[in-house]
């Protein structure tokens, strides 16, 4: 588990893309400190876990639903990506509760000059538009950031000058891709929605729009 709070950039050494998934080798620093081989490490919002670790850099193993599902099918040589060690017991948590678990991929929009920072706006699939809420949080590529507005299959994100030169946002032009991953609670919601909360053994739901009404919402 992350909170989107990027430690360092790294950038790609390698990538071997194979039949079966893909290697990655990333040259890195801060993030080396510490770090374990079988360690997990966010490397632009997707967790992988490091397979190998050298004195400026660590390898990891990409699944091939991972690589299908993520930006590593574009990925190129020498590409910043952004680096979060997981969270661990204690730490603060400065952002919101990141998996890793990127659930789709989507394409900055738009970028505009907003005080000393800047308003990004990026296209994402129909099928996470009921996932997003105003002043919700998304992760993109990694970073914990704040949904400001909300259009037809696009969200808006207002960021800092600090986030925006600390992490591969300022790498992007309109229609790079980057990796999704929408807040867990709104998933969790969605499911125990649809089943509802039964005490008995059968997974119809009891939780309805008219039932919702009735109890007063």
């Amino acid at each position: 588990m992350f909170t989107g709070i990027i430690e360092e950039i790294g950038f790609i050494r390698d990538l071997s893309i194979f039949s079966e998934g893909a290697t990655l080798a990333i040259v890195s620093k801060d993030v080396l400190a510490g770090l374990k081989i079988g360690d997990s490490i966010s490397v632009n919002g997707v967790c992988l876990t490091a397979t190998q670790i050298g004195p400026d850099h660590f390898l990891c193993d990409i699944s091939a639903e991972t690589l299908q599902h993520s930006t590593f099918r574009q990925a190129r040589k020498e590409a910043r990506v952004n680096l979060e060690r997981s969270l661990r017991i204690g730490d603060r948590l400065g952002g919101h509760f990141v998996l890793g678990h990127v659930d789709d991929v989507g394409k900055l929009a738009g970028k505009v000059s907003a005080g000393e920072g800047f308003e990004m706006s990026f296209d994402i699939p129909q099928r996470l538009e009921r996932y997003t809420v105003h002043k919700g949080s998304i992760a993109i590529n990694g970073i914990s950031l704040t949904i400001s507005a909300l259009g037809k299959r696009s969200i808006s994100v207002a960021v800092i000058p600090h986030t925006f030169q600390s992490t591969n946002l300022r790498d992007l032009k309109p229609g790079d891709p980057v990796n999704l991953e929408v807040d867990i609670l709104g998933k969790y919601f969605e499911r125990f929605f649809r089943l509802g909360v039964s005490g008995g053994s059968s997974p119809e739901s009891k939780v309805t729009l008219d039932y919702l009404k009735s109890q007063g919402f």
